[in-house]
């Protein structure tokens, strides 16, 4: 591609000004000039992967923060025995 002297120029005022690229500011320049500018870019889809993490059974998982305070209770009130 050939750019016209005053757009190639333009493009460089537009390098130094910025101190982006000149492949940046030509894309930008472009999503500008074809309406995308300011279009949110699709977000990569999110993926949840599961992970077996070898609780037995019968062991609460919503409580495990509970059972941490508990335990660090407990440890405080050892400290405070000696």
């Amino acid at each position: 591609m050939t750019l016209e002297r005053d757009v190639a120029e333009r493009l460089a005022q537009e390098v130094r000004r910025t101190g982006k690229s000149l492949k940046a500011t030509v894309n930008e320049a472009l999503r500008m000039g074809l309406g995308l500018a300011g279009k949110p870019q699709r977000a990569p889809r999110f993926e949840v992967k599961p992970h077996a993490f070898g609780f037995k059974p019968g062991i609460d998982l919503d409580r495990l923060n509970q059972l941490v305070d508990e335990m660090e209770a407990q440890q405080r009130a050892r400290g405070l025995e000696r």
